[in-house]
């Protein structure tokens, strides 16, 4: 049986971004892992997301089958990724963190897949995600912004309420020594690499102790 995975980019750098290089290595260790599986991209920043309103809120409310045109083409969007998801048998989610939260782009896309019906019927339940999150800061147990990491309980909060109980983080913190000079590239990327190879690594050691 073939499988999808379904792989979304947020970060506004385009291909040169911390979370970008992260989620290409993932591909390329999911493909190697799922031979002939298909690779969906979403990349957020690549269109443009409106912003939820009035209109968007009571077309959600209306009951599919009395909806009118107008109506159904506001939610045309929303119903693309909402597909894209449910179509999907796992996800790999790329993102910097903006102010302690979710990049704007990425903030807009989850408005628009968390609705009365996904809530209700949380549709992606039996499914995995990988988050891989880019950070300026250090948020590393222990370290002096540790509690300020309010970005991955919220994607559990976010993603548990549609079903998701598997859910893997990868966090590339400490960028700034990247973007300042402190670190080369290399030296920054190769531990958090090495972290997204250690989750195969890992799933290979489940499937032989079974």
């Amino acid at each position: 049986m073939l499988v999808k995975l379904l792989r979304i980019d947020s970060s506004p750098y385009g291909a040169t971004a911390v979370s970008r290089r992260l989620t290409d290595e993932f591909v390329e260790r999911w493909l190697a892992e799922n031979h002939g599986g298909e690779v969906v991209t979403r990349d957020l920043a690549a269109i443009d997301i409106p912003a939820i309103d009035a209109a968007w809120v009571a077309a959600n409310y209306t009951p599919k089958h009395m909806r009118t045109c107008q109506q159904n083409e506001i939610l045309r969007l929303s119903a693309e990724f909402i597909r894209e998801l449910t179509q999907a048998d796992e996800y790999v989610i790329g993102m910097p963190m903006h102010n302690f939260g979710p990049p704007s782009r990425l903030k807009l896309w989850v408005d628009h897949i968390v609705t009365p019906s996904t809530l209700s019927e949380r549709p992606l339940a039996g499914r995995r995600a990988t988050f891989i999150v880019a950070a300026g800061r250090v948020y590393a147990p222990g370290s002096p912004d540790s509690s300020k990491n309010y970005l991955v309980p919220w994607l559990r909060t976010l993603f548990g309420s549609l079903g998701i109980n598997d859910m893997q983080f990868v966090i590339a913190d400490g960028s700034k020594k990247l973007h300042s000079g402190e670190l080369d590239r290399a030296t920054f990327m190769n531990p958090h690499l090495e972290a997204i190879r250690a989750l195969f690594a890992n799933q290979q050691s489940v499937v032989h102790e079974q």
